[in-house]
């Protein structure tokens, strides 16, 4: 039953992930901003099978309370409409598969380097103290993803405000 609930929230995660850059149905940024919500609440559901049952009410309240709100209030004061299609520009395309091999090479060094699966002892039952120095020691790389999440989101809602792009 653990794996299923695993394999559902994972499987979520990605796909409200991806439908938060490239929803093919709509282009209105207030849907990315509900499909990242429930990017976040699906990390959240990942957080409570590793039983970090207070990093998922963190995450809930946090991000997903908090941080969405904020780009909801800065969407809808902007008053952003849809954005229309643009032309394809095979630069933008070679440079963003660049970007992509790059962050994916680091984050795969990382994963090498970091000894995965070695000497892992839950025994942080509700040590906040400990669960700190755990979380910026071992469990860097999942905070640097959402850091780096959130960075994408809110530039994507300053480049959708800009009126004049040249």
């Amino acid at each position: 039953m653990e794996a299923l609930l695993f394999y559902l929230f994972a499987s979520l995660t990605l796909i409200c992930g991806l439908l938060v850059v490239a929803n093919p149905l709509t282009r209105n940024p207030v849907t990315s901003a509900m499909f990242l919500v429930l990017t976040i609440v699906s990390m959240a559901g990942l957080f409570v099978l590793l039983h970090a049952f207070f990093l998922a009410a963190v995450q809930v309240m946090v991000y997903a309370g908090a941080v969405i709100v904020l780009f909801l209030f800065v969407i809808m004061l902007l008053d952003i409409k849809s954005v229309e299609q643009k032309g394809f520009n095979p630069l933008s395309l070679f440079m963003g598969l660049l970007g992509l091999l790059a962050v994916g090479g680091m984050v795969i060094q990382s994963i090498l380097r970091s000894n995965v699966g070695q000497g892992l002892k839950p025994q942080l039952e509700g040590a906040t103290k400990e669960l700190g120095v755990e979380l910026f020691t071992h469990y860097v790389l999942a905070f640097e993803i959402m850091g780096v999440l959130l960075l994408v989101g809110m530039m994507g809602v300053i480049l959708l405000s800009k009126k004049d792009l040249k």
